[in-house]
């Protein structure tokens, strides 16, 4: 990876294609967007995983972040984040908790950021 200042921020330029950065989002991502949003995949493709190794593959997983707090007295740090999870397929709802504790346990990224941000997962199977 590498990043190069432009007129406006950043741009990231990473083996899938480039990527601006920006504190203001017309130019770009804002970082908090792509903390969260890091987040959010690394659950959604560990809970993936999770569910085809007990033989219960989601035909479709929707994440939705419910909440962002951020702290404007500490420079907007991020505080907490509520990430909502909607299943579909042949799920067994009695085995959710499991695949919930199994899924932050091997996300890196929440399992990075734990002790700095407070992160709320619900869950709904259809």
């Amino acid at each position: 990876m590498k990043f190069s200042m432009n007129e406006n921020g950043f741009t990231g330029t990473l083996p899938f294609g480039e990527l601006l950065i920006s504190g203001n989002e017309e130019y770009g991502f804002r970082p908090y967007q792509l903390l969260v949003s890091s987040l959010a995949v690394c659950s959604g493709g560990v809970m993936r995983k999770v569910l085809d190794k007990m033989r219960m593959p989601a035909e479709d997983i929707q994440i939705e972040v419910k909440d962002v707090v951020r702290i404007e007295e500490e420079a907007s740090r991020v505080s907490k984040v509520h990430l909502h999870f909607t299943l579909k397929g042949d799920i067994d709802p009695a085995k959710m908790p499991r695949v919930m504790e199994l899924t932050r346990k091997n996300c890196s990224m929440v399992r990075t950021m734990e002790h700095s941000i407070d992160i709320v997962e619900t869950y709904e199977v259809l």
